[in-house]
């Protein structure tokens, strides 16, 4: 798992020629996942899981 700047957890599983991307806010232990090309670059998966995370602790009110 790696850190990101806004300090979320990323974790990037390959799987074929997709990538399963996890994104987990550590205050909240909300976690999201994303399955994305395998030829995307990590910047571009890492951005779209954490766009779903954002939104997903937005909506919960966090």
């Amino acid at each position: 798992m790696a850190k990101s700047d806004e300090g979320y957890l990323i974790e990037f599983i390959r799987i074929g020629n997709s990538v399963k991307v996890s994104a987990v806010d550590p205050r909240t232990n909300t976690e999201v996942s994303i399955v994305g090309a395998a030829s995307m670059s990590e910047h571009q998966l890492s951005r779209a899981a954490i766009r779903k995370l954002e939104y997903v602790l937005k909506k919960q009110g966090g």
